[in-house]
C-alpha cells in the first residue's frame, strides 16, 4: 500500500540548499538505490546504497520537516534526504510501521521539544523592572549614535566626495562600528550597504541615495514621539528594535486568507542564513513576507514552499507598511498549478505606495503576468506587449526563464528594488518553477 502524498517532486526540489544537490537527489530517487524503505503520516525512511559496504541511514521528519542522515555532508537536507523524499512524492514508497530506529529519532525530537517548552514555563515571567531598564539604557545609547551619525554625515557630504573611492568604504565601515556599539543595528546596516557601493559604476550617486536614507531615518528616529504611531514602529524596526513573537502573535492584526506563496529567497549576511519567503492572499490581496534564520549548515525553514498555496492565519508586524508576518495557523500546502498575477504599472503603483508610507522599503514583492523575458541596452528586463519593461538585477541571467518562455508571455513573481527585479519563480505548463 502506498500513502497518501501531499508533496509535490517541486516542493521537494525547494528544499535543496543548492542545485548540486538537487540533482544528486534526482539520481537517487530510484528504486533500486533505496532497501527498507517507507512511511507514515510523521515520517519517511530508507537506507540507500552508497560506495562503501553500509547503507546510509536517512529518515525524514514531515511536519518541520526534519532530516536525519548518517552520511557525512554538512548539507541540510543531503543529497540522500531529497532523493528519498522525491521516491515518496513520486509514490514509490509503501506505507507501513516504522521501525525502531525511526521511533527513536521521532522520540528524541519530541523529548527535546517537551523540555524546551518546561524550561520557558520555568523561567516564569519577565522582571519587569530589568527589562525596562536595559530598554531605557538601550534607548540611550541608540539616541547618542543617532546625533553622531547626523553630525557625521552632514560634515561628509558637505565635504563631497573627491577621493572618496580610495579610503571612503573604510571610513564607512568603521562608522558603522560605532553604530554597533550603539546598538543601532539598522544603521549600521545601511552604512555597510554605503561602504559596499563605493567604487561600482556610477557610485556616487548610489552612494548619496543610500546616505539620504540613513540620514531621513536618523532624523526621523529624533522625533519619535511626535511621529504617528504606525510610524514610529516602523523606525524603530528600522532602527534595530525587535518586536518579540509572541507580542505579534497576541496583539498583531490577523488576516485570515488562502495564500499563494510567491517565491524564496535566501542569503548569507554576518554568518546567518536568512530566507524571505513571499506570500499574497488570493482573497485580500495583501502582500506578506516571512523571514526565517538559521546559522550556516544549518536548514533554513521549509515549510513555505513557493508556487503551493496555503490556508493559514498571519499575524502582522506592526509599522506603517505592514509586511512582515508569523504564520499563526495553518493548513497543508498543496501546490498551484497557475497564479494570476497584475500589469506592471499595477506593481509599480503599489510598491509607491508603500514608499509613501515606509520610505525605507527595500524589496516589494510583484506578481506579473503577461510578462516575456527580453534583452534590452545590455542587459535583461521583463517585458509586456505595449513594450513597459522592468529591468532585471544585472547579475540575473534568464536562461531559466528564456527556456520556459520560448518567447511566450508567462507568470513571474520576484521582488523589485532600485538594482531591478529579481524573478524568484514562474507558472509553466500547469506547474510552478523555482528559479
Amino acid at each position: 500500500m502506498v500513502t497518501a502524498v501531499p508533496w509535490t517532486a517541486e516542493r521537494v526540489a525547494g528544499l535543496a540548499p543548492d542545485p548540486a544537490s538537487e540533482k544528486a537527489g534526482r539520481a537517487l530517487a530510484t528504486p533500486a538505490r533505496w532497501s527498507g524503505a517507507g512511511a507514515s503520516e510523521d515520517a519517511v525512511w530508507g537506507f540507500c546504497q552508497g560506495s562503501g559496504k553500509k547503507p546510509y541511514q536517512t529518515c525524514v521528519e514531515l511536519a518541520e520537516p526534519a532530516f536525519r542522515c548518517s552520511c557525512p555532508s554538512r548539507k541540510f537536507p543531503c543529497k540522500h534526504a531529497l532523493g528519498l523524499l522525491l521516491l515518496w512524492a513520486a509514490g514509490r514508497v509503501d506505507a507501513g510501521a516504522a521501525p525502531e530506529w525511526v521511533h527513536a529519532w521521532l522520540a528524541e525530537r519530541a523529548d527535546r521539544a517537551r523540555r524546551a517548552e518546561k524550561r520557558a514555563e520555568a523561567a516564569g515571567p519577565k522582571d519587569e523592572e530589568a527589562a525596562a531598564r536595559r530598554a531605557s539604557e538601550r534607548a540611550s545609547r541608540v539616541e547618542g549614535g543617532v546625533a553622531e551619525l547626523k553630525v557625521w554625515l552632514t560634515d561628509r557630504i558637505g565635504a563631497g566626495f573627491a577621493g572618496f573611492e580610495r579610503n571612503g568604504g573604510e571610513e564607512l565601515r568603521t562608522v558603522a562600528v560605532r553604530m554597533v556599539d550603539a546598538q543601532a543595528s539598522g544603521l549600521a546596516g545601511g552604512l555597510r550597504r554605503a561602504a559596499a557601493v563605493v567604487g561600482r559604476r556610477d557610485w556616487p550617486e548610489a552612494l548619496l541615495a543610500e546616505l539620504s536614507q540613513l540620514y531621513l531615518l536618523a532624523d526621523a528616529a529624533t522625533r519619535l514621539e511626535s511621529l504617528p504611531p504606525a510610524l514610529a514602529e516602523t523606525v524603530r524596526t528600522r532602527l534595530g528594535f525587535s518586536v518579540e513573537t509572541a507580542k505579534v502573535l497576541e496583539s498583531g492584526e490577523r488576516v485570515a486568507d488562502e495564500w499563494l506563496i510567491t517565491g524564496a529567497a535566501d542569503e548569507e549576511n554576518d554568518r546567518l542564513l536568512t530566507r524571505r519567503t513571499w506570500l499574497r492572499g488570493l482573497g485580500t490581496g495583501r502582500d506578506a513576507l516571512v523571514l526565517s534564520f538559521a546559522p550556516p549548515g544549518r536548514p533554513l525553514d521549509a515549510s513555505l514552499p513557493p508556487g503551493h498555496r496555503l490556508t493559514a492565519e498571519l499575524a502582522f508586524y506592526p509599522g506603517a507598511a505592514p509586511l512582515r508576518a508569523l504564520v499563526a495557523e495553518r493548513g497543508i500546502p498543496s501546490a498551484a498549478p497557475a497564479a494570476e498575477g497584475g500589469s506592471i504599472s499595477e506593481a509599480l503603483a503599489a510598491h509607491a505606495r508603500a514608499m509613501a508610507a515606509d520610505p525605507w522599503v527595500e524589496r516589494w514583492p510583484v506578481l506579473l503576468s503577461g510578462v516575456t523575458p527580453a534583452e534590452h541596452a545590455g542587459g535583461w528586463c521583463l517585458s509586456e506587449k505595449d513594450g513597459t519593461a522592468l529591468p532585471l538585477v544585472p547579475y540575473a541571467f534568464p536562461w531559466s526563464l528564456l527556456a520556459l518562455s520560448a518567447g511566450r508571455p508567462l507568470t513571474v513573481a520576484g521582488e523589485w528594488s532600485p538594482a531591478g527585479l529579481r524573478p524568484l519563480t514562474c507558472w509553466h505548463e500547469g506547474r510552478a518553477v523555482r528559479l
